[in-house]
């Protein structure tokens, strides 16, 4: 009997954790797909029905902007517990030119990205790793004996030049500078090394999102990586090129597709700057001799919570000159709305379906319409399903 008692009594003691356990993930849940601020326009008036979409979550009924202040609006679970306080920021209807057009990359590192630690086969024949546990994948080399470093050609010479003696380093790792002490060896070829693979810089291909009244444009949707590292680089400057598509490798499941372009890096063909790498794009400026190379569409700016799952259209190249293919937003999340993957969307033109079976590399940074406004861009590609992708809110873009 006290064994039955006591089994019961276990039993609800693990009810009541699992109702508690239940509470609080629900209340975390939405708590986390609550934004912590929109905008609205100066007299505008609306609802938060298709930005949180939870039967638990209880809110004003409607907004008001007017004047030139912002306010808060209170967001409740059930009614009766506070979640979250929305910043509701009112501002000025915002145009920039819709813009779909490729252009060419090339940024240097500040300094010189290690890669990594490698091996060297040395004049004795012996293999060696003099830097392994010392560097780290993802520093970037600042200074070597006192000299800063620009790159990777005057890291070598200042290695060759060293004669085998001890060198010290000063490396950015992840925003701290720290000093290192390296010993170059003399391989089976003659010159010194220190065993360590570097980059400092990288090329590619991207599209323009959008350009402003002032030339500042923001492209690509998402930072630029490390192919190897896969760490953000951390760029001294950078220039954005013309380029022209020529062939498309189509995309299928598991196999991304791929824009190719040709990019001729001379001074005549520089069309801008790039002043930034970040995880929500690569930003700078064009001037206004440039923009006549560029296709731009005024079209005005639409705030995250108008938004909606349903029919849109993405202004990209894949032709030879921009045009709009329809595609779906298929699922809005809420909960990461600040991210580079805030909506999924999925290309359902026939006519961009047969040529690059949906989504292919180099086409981020294509500016999402929908209602008439641009609400977003292309980032990513599913890649198990070409036709589907990630989306960015231009709002986060343009911050």
């Amino acid at each position: 009997m006290l064994r039955k008692r006591n089994y019961r009594r276990l039993l609800i003691v693990l009810l009541v954790l699992d109702l508690l356990g239940i509470g609080f993930y629900s209340y975390f849940s939405v708590k986390s797909s609550i934004p912590d601020t929109i905008h609205v326009r100066e007299g505008d008036e609306g609802g938060f029905e298709h930005i949180v979409e939870s039967p638990l979550l209880t809110y004003e009924d409607s907004l008001e902007a007017s004047g030139s202040s912002n306010y808060n609006v209170e967001c409740k679970l059930l009614n009766l517990i506070p979640l979250k306080n929305i910043k509701v920021e009112v501002v000025d209807s915002t145009w920039v030119a819709a813009c779909g057009t490729p252009i060419g990359l090339y940024m240097e590192t500040q300094g010189v990205m290690i890669i990594n630690a490698g091996e060297i086969i040395a004049a004795d024949g012996l293999s060696y790793r003099p830097a392994e546990h010392i560097v780290q994948s993802g520093d970037y080399i600042l200074e070597v004996n006192g000299t800063a470093i620009s790159d990777k050609k005057q890291l070598i010479q200042l290695i060759h030049e060293s004669n085998g003696e001890t060198m010290q380093l000063v490396v950015n790792r992840k925003g701290e500078k720290v000093p290192l002490s390296l010993t170059p060896l003399l391989a089976e070829d003659n010159m010194y090394k220190l065993g360590i693979w570097v980059r400092d810089n990288t090329q590619g291909i991207g599209t323009v999102t959008y350009v402003d009244a002032s030339g500042n444009y923001g492209a690509l949707g998402h930072g630029i990586s490390d192919i190897d590292t896969g760490e953000l680089l951390k760029i001294e400057n950078g220039e954005l090129y013309k380029a022209e598509i020529y062939s498309v490798m189509k995309g299928t499941k598991g196999n991304p597709g791929e824009l190719t372009g040709i990019i001729d890096y001379n001074e005549d063909n520089k069309i801008g700057s790039i002043d930034s790498n970040s995880e929500t794009g690569i930003f700078g400026n064009l001037p206004d001799s440039s923009r006549k190379y560029l296709n731009l569409t005024p079209v005005e700016v639409g705030f995250k919570q108008e938004a909606e799952v349903g029919k849109a259209s993405v202004l990209t190249t894949v032709e030879g000159a921009a045009m709009e293919y329809e595609i779906e937003i298929t699922e809005i999340f809420w909960e990461q709305a600040d991210t580079n993957k805030a909506f999924a969307i999925q290309v359902t033109d026939p006519r961009l379906l047969a040529y690059t079976g949906g989504i292919v590399q180099g086409m981020s940074g294509s500016p999402i319409l929908q209602n008439g406004k641009i609400i977003g861009a292309v980032t990513h590609v599913f890649v198990q399903d070409s036709t589907c992708g990630y989306g960015i809110f231009i709002e986060n873009m343009m911050q």
